[in-house]
């Protein structure tokens, strides 16, 4: 049975004491505080045919045939490809199911996420099954971006707001998770996570720190002459582009940023400030802001799986900083 993060125990309360559930529900937040984990424990209480002080038992058919992943009254609705949008044939299998009736004549309850990601047909493809909703039926919408959504999706949609952690209790979860760390770690990935703790445990996961690293040393090193966009580029392999995009779209608005405030507090990350901070005095601004401009346009490129030439594409890249700072 899914658990419940610490920073989650009293929107579970208020969610899952409400004396009459309603047929539709936008659970909403930035990413990476546990939404869907927050999400499948609602969905398997409502379909729980022993509840237990408002929480599902873990023991009767329907939770054995919910954790085997076999049960016949529950649908999850995502994208087939990540950062690929839902699209309206999805969204048919959907209403097709919520016109059936419960197998196991409890409830059928039907999971989407991210709601955002429905492309126009298929947001008004669901409206008819908000629109003339099932008594048996519930839906659970999951946003990250709950103003990207149609207003008549969210006007039919009980809203709740989930609950996000402090700083620290972000911090004092992230190191219980990863014990291994030291703080000054756990922060540095918090810090390169947004504050989701979620999303500092996946870059963990994936080597990001080690990577990190490697970038930004890359970088200085660049900006020292001490070694070329050619040299480093090769040397940047096995990196994914996409982190390496968001990585510089940051940079570049972490420098114009302090042009326009000189506040040092928002250099942003302890590695690069220091490089923030020299190329916003060294670099003219139109300079940088043709480069985000750039940058902007060719992240589009890598989320849409364009077909890239990876190596020329990080070398023109890497020419562009070279030369932020001008001659001398």
């Amino acid at each position: 049975m899914t658990e419940l993060f610490p920073w989650q125990t009293s929107s579970w309360a208020q969610l899952s004491m409400r004396p009459q559930h309603a047929h539709a529900y936008l659970l909403y937040g930035p990413a990476g505080i546990g939404k869907r984990a927050f999400a499948e424990r609602f969905m398997a209480l409502l379909l729980c045919q022993q509840p237990e002080s408002a929480a599902p038992c873990g023991r009767c058919k329907s939770c054995m045939l919910l954790a085997a992943g076999t049960h016949p009254d529950h649908f999850v609705l995502e994208p087939e490809e990540a950062d690929k949008a839902i699209r309206v044939d999805q969204v048919r299998e959907l209403v097709h199911f919520v016109t059936q009736t419960p197998q196991l004549g409890g409830r059928k309850v039907v999971l989407l996420e991210p709601a955002e990601a429905m492309n126009l047909n298929a947001a008004n493809a669901l409206l008819k099954s908000l629109e003339e909703p099932s008594a048996s039926t519930h839906l659970l919408l999951i946003s990250h971006q709950p103003s990207r959504l149609l207003p008549t999706i969210k006007s039919r949609c009980v809203q709740f707001r989930c609950a996000v952690p402090g700083r620290e209790m972000s911090s004092t979860w992230l190191g219980q998770a990863l014990p291994a760390l030291d703080a000054s770690q756990c922060e540095e990935l918090l810090e390169l996570a947004g504050g989701s703790p979620l999303v500092a445990r996946q870059l963990h996961e994936a080597g990001v720190l080690e990577m990190r690293a490697q970038v930004v040393e890359g970088i200085k090193r660049l900006l020292k002459q001490q070694q070329t966009p050619s040299q480093l580029a090769e040397s940047w392999g096995a990196l994914p582009l996409l982190l390496l995009f968001d990585w510089f779209c940051q940079w570049s608005l972490l420098i114009l940023r302090y042009q326009l405030t000189q506040d040092e507090r928002g250099l942003g990350a302890t590695d690069m400030a220091k490089v923030v901070q020299y190329l916003a005095q060294k670099a003219p601004s139109a300079s940088v802001l043709q480069s985000q401009q750039w940058l902007l346009e060719q992240r589009a490129k890598v989320v849409g799986k364009a077909n890239l030439n990876r190596v020329l594409l990080l070398e023109a890249l890497l020419v562009q900083w070279a030369s932020l700072p001008g001659p001398g």
